[in-house]
């Protein structure tokens, strides 16, 4: 990965600290708020036949993690591309031919 100049690097880590901050503190908000502390008020909603605070403990938390994680994706490409750090600069062709000469020996 070679960035531009020092603060374009300073500046793609900031970005890169705040959004993961932000995205761990929605999942600790889902997986300790939903799951422990407001699980007595969220039990009185049935979700499926179970307890929503029992589903959240069990399995929301999970489901909310794996969405932070395809969003963590998206986003983290949009932040490679905005300073031109992003990996697929090869073209598709170029990329054939490397998996071609990669399987055929």
């Amino acid at each position: 990965m070679s960035f531009e100049s020092e603060k374009h690097a300073d500046d793609y880590w900031k970005e890169n600290l705040r959004m993961m901050l932000s995205l761990l503190c929605i999942w600790f908000a889902v997986s300790f708020g939903a799951g422990i502390l407001f699980v007595d008020e969220l039990n009185a909603i049935r979700l499926g036949g179970f307890k929503l605070g029992f589903w959240f403990a069990q399995q929301g938390s999970i489901y909310v993690f794996l969405a932070l994680i395809v969003v963590y994706v998206f986003k983290m490409n949009k932040l490679d591309r905005k300073y031109n750090v992003h990996e697929d600069h090869e073209e598709p062709d170029e990329f054939e031919d490397a998996l071609e000469e990669e399987f055929t020996n």
